[in-house]
């Protein structure tokens, strides 16, 4: 009998962790890198970047604009809806980066979360945005 608890004990633990990683992306993160998934681009230093996931909804700063929208999760797929963001222009690197961002946070993408770190990657395979846990 003791077996058979400890058998449910277990795998109900790990139901319980597999849940986990969908809700995991909730939180504040900060842009690492962004651009072409061969060779990212670098964040623009000293330039405020964050991003929230909070119960479906996503906003944050990642150069010149606020933003926000919504989000859902269904398996490795994250897809971004209603996304609008502040109209201040933003040139050089910090436009480009602003840009290359949200063009990842329009539509679908896939993502990876490994520990601290979520990738996002454009439907498309062309870009990607590599975020860091803040």
């Amino acid at each position: 009998m003791k077996k058979h608890v400890l058998v449910l004990l277990a795998l109900l633990i790990l139901s319980a962790c597999s849940g986990e990683s969908q809700a995991s992306v909730a939180g504040n993160w900060k842009l690492v890198s962004y651009g072409d998934p061969a060779g990212p681009t670098v964040a623009v230093p000293d330039v405020q970047t964050s991003i929230e996931f909070k119960e479906g909804q996503v906003n944050g700063n990642v150069g010149c604009n606020g933003f926000g929208g919504t989000y859902e999760i269904d398996g490795d797929k994250i897809t971004f809806s209603d996304v609008v963001s502040t109209l201040m222009f933003c040139e050089g690197p910090v436009g480009d980066q602003e840009l290359g961002t949200l063009a990842v946070l329009n539509g679908s993408a896939t993502y990876v979360l490994d520990r601290n770190t979520l990738t996002l990657t454009s439907s498309d395979g062309t870009s990607v945005v590599v975020l860091a846990r803040s």
